[in-house]
């Protein structure tokens, strides 16, 4: 049977799993016979449907030409990611790529210092409210297609380049798309792709790379920006064929990609922004975004070990545009806050800010941007946990510790600015926890140092309990000059568990990692820089704790899915004027659990034993476990309802829908 005549079917046979897909350009894993990688829509539909329809797209471009007339021809091949060709039309294979017009580009790369992209193709935008124009990059589908062979296409610009361009320059031809599976319960992949070529054959300069597109994709998971959701145009190597200095929004915001990030990044701590001001695109306030990173942390996107060509790019050429991007209140033809130099052009940047100066906190580039706690001149605090004595249910327990710096020598307790040992259990939920300064431990001959509980194990407690240290010092730094300042030295978090009855030990599961958080956080810390890994986070972070003043959950699956989900919350998630949650917007997939999860710990059934939840602000309080986690996110008082109907006097009863292998299983409900 032929796809045309078969897609009813399976559009009826797939309507319940309806769900966007999205795939990246030349970056999707072929699916396997029957499946997907996971997270994908695909890995959770029915084997015939994949197999026929053969979800997923790839965009090759194999060939550009531009004559001496400015005539420009670009050779295209679509596939699906097992190299199958696919029909643009959606005509012999399913899925128009765009209704048969995927958008076009043309660009060349200038021969600057930091070169970047000026497109040939541009158009003029106008803010409806005020009435304002101005220029921008752009894109085109009116030009002609001429099919070569199955999959295979000829591209004729509508766009002829002017008379006289440089045919030695490198020139850029991008192409984006997307192919509708929608009807197929299978939503719409999305990719793109880039060509570089000089007309006239002379050798190709390399191109602009500085921050790539996996580095974007650790928190924007998708590449589905505000004005572009959906558009096909998912990767920074054809984003930035528009996004280059010579674009801007019609009230005077560069859409230049440096630019533009920085500022989107920057948002609420612009010095602009602080005095009061705002500023934002397509009359859209931008703000109120809030970073997840700490801005000074420039190593978040410009990754060090990066497979960028370009990647110390930053480092070696600072401009204007650049650092005037975050630093908005310098004005370089004045030199208002520039040491009341006036700076006319880039050529001598370089001169005061280089990569790395003798000093941190000094004009150098990575100086500038130090991080206190970060400082290469802290000597470091670590704690090891040796062992624990009297811990048993009713006894008071006793742990058994080192401090040191880096290199191995000892710090007295005592000379830590905080010192704090946590007693909590059981951990198969936590629900209790005891928070005691142990900055008086006892020290013994051979350099250990032991502190005993004042608070004891509850004397009718089983399983297994832990004991966490957390503290540092704060340390001077620069000391006795201009830019002394101090900084909070905090040790990473120790975490050691034992058993309070005689049973097996059983460290708290795992169900996130640190590393998926500084993905978009960074080398984040919270509550005074000292709280720093998952496991200590969740001692007190449990189902019983709650914020009495703001009647909030305190619990960390219920905290966390609140705050990501942020503004698409049906319900008030603040912790005062100065923490309105229900402003943050999540850059990511919220459908993707696996960028927080790890283990496929979000699917059911959930093992063990696991405590109902306190939830001051919610429909349901206390919560049962898998209740309390969905309506973290899914908080509207219809999910409320629907929940309630799968609580019963014997438990929960969300597997029988929910479950993995079901019809409404969470890895297909949350498919991608």
């Amino acid at each position: 049977m032929g796809w045309a005549s078969a897609r009813k079917w399976f559009g009826l046979v797939s309507a319940a799993v309806a769900c966007t897909v999205i795939s990246g350009a030349n970056r999707y894993i072929p699916w396997p016979s029957g499946g997907s990688i996971p997270g994908r829509k695909a890995a959770q539909v029915d084997e015939a449907l994949v197999n026929f329809v053969r979800p997923g797209l790839v965009i090759k471009i194999l060939g550009a030409q531009a004559d001496p007339d400015g005539v420009v021809k670009v050779r295209v091949r679509f596939e699906d990611p097992r190299g199958l060709p696919l029909d643009k039309d959606g005509i012999t294979t399913p899925g128009a790529l765009r209704g048969g017009r995927p958008g076009m580009m043309i660009a060349y790369l200038t021969r600057d210092p930091s070169p970047y992209y000026v497109s040939y193709i541009t158009r003029v935008a106008t803010d409806p409210a005020t009435g304002k124009t101005a220029e921008q990059a752009t894109s085109e589908n009116n030009g002609t297609w001429v099919k070569l062979a199955e999959g295979e296409y000829e591209y004729t610009f509508a766009k002829k380049l002017p008379p006289g361009y440089d045919r030695s320059a490198t020139h850029a031809v991008g192409i984006f798309a997307t192919r509708d599976l929608t009807e197929f319960g299978l939503g719409i992949d999305q990719a793109d792709a880039v060509f570089h070529f000089t007309p006239d054959g002379s050798p190709v300069a390399p191109p602009r790379d500085i921050v790539r597109t996996e580095t974007c994709r650790k928190c924007h998971h998708d590449m589905r920006f505000d004005t572009h959701t959906l558009s096909g145009r998912i990767s920074m190597e054809v984003c930035i064929l528009c996004h280059g200095p010579k674009s801007y929004d019609p009230n005077g915001e560069s859409l230049d990609m440096k630019v533009m990030v920085h500022r989107i990044h920057m948002s609420r701590y612009l010095p602009s922004v602080v005095a009061g001001g705002k500023f934002g695109y397509r009359g859209k306030d931008y703000s109120r975004i809030w970073y997840a990173a700490d801005v000074r942390e420039c190593q978040v996107c410009h990754e060090p070990n990066s497979r960028a060509a370009m990647a110390d790019h930053w480092l070696k050429h600072p401009s204007r545009a650049a650092c005037g991007s975050c630093h908005d209140n310098v004005n370089f033809a004045t030199g208002e806050n520039h040491v009341s130099l006036p700076q006319l052009s880039d050529n001598e940047c370089a001169n005061c800010h280089i990569p790395k100066g003798e000093l941190e906190f000094d004009a150098s580039i990575l100086g500038a941007h130090t991080i206190p706690r970060l400082s290469e001149s802290l000597e470091g605090v670590v704690f090891d946990i040796l062992r624990v004595l009297d811990g048993s249910a009713g006894k008071k327990p006793t742990v058994i510790f080192t401090v040191k710096d880096k290199k191995g020598n000892p710090i007295e307790p005592g000379k830590l600015t905080q010192l704090t040992a946590v007693l909590a259990g059981p951990t198969s939920d936590y629900t209790n926890f005891w928070s005691e300064n142990a900055r008086n431990a006892t020290f013994s001959p051979n350099g250990e140092y032991s502190y005993t509980f004042q608070n004891a194990i509850p004397a009718e407690a089983t399983g297994t309990y832990s004991i966490t240290l957390q503290g540092g010092r704060d340390v001077k730094l620069l000391a006795g000059t201009a830019k002394e300042r101090t900084a909070r030295e905090r040790a990473e978090n120790k975490t050691v568990y034992f058993s309070v009855d005689g049973s097996p030990v059983q460290p708290r599961r795992t169900v996130v990692s640190m590393a998926k958080c500084r993905n978009c956080h960074g080398s984040f810390t919270y509550h005074g820089e000292a709280r720093n890994t998952i496991e200590f986070c969740v001692t007190c972070h449990n189902p019983t704790y709650t914020s009495q003043r703001y009647r909030q959950s305190l619990d960390l699956r219920t905290l966390i899915h609140r705050i990501h989900t942020g503004k698409f919350l049906q319900m008030e998630f603040s912790f005062g004027p100065d923490r309105p949650y229900n402003e943050v917007v999540y850059p990511g997939n919220l459908a993707n659990c696996s960028a927080c999860h790890v283990n496929n710990s979000e699917r059911l059934p959930l093992n063990g034993k696991r405590e109902a939840v306190a939830d001051p602000s919610g429909y349901i309080d206390p919560a049962p476990p898998v209740t309390a986690a969905c309506l973290s996110c899914h908080s509207s008082r219809d999910a409320a309802a629907h929940a309630l109907t799968s609580m019963t006097e014997l438990g929960e009863s969300c597997d029988a829908c929910h479950g993995t292998g079901k019809a409404f299983a969470v890895e297909r409900v949350h498919g991608h």
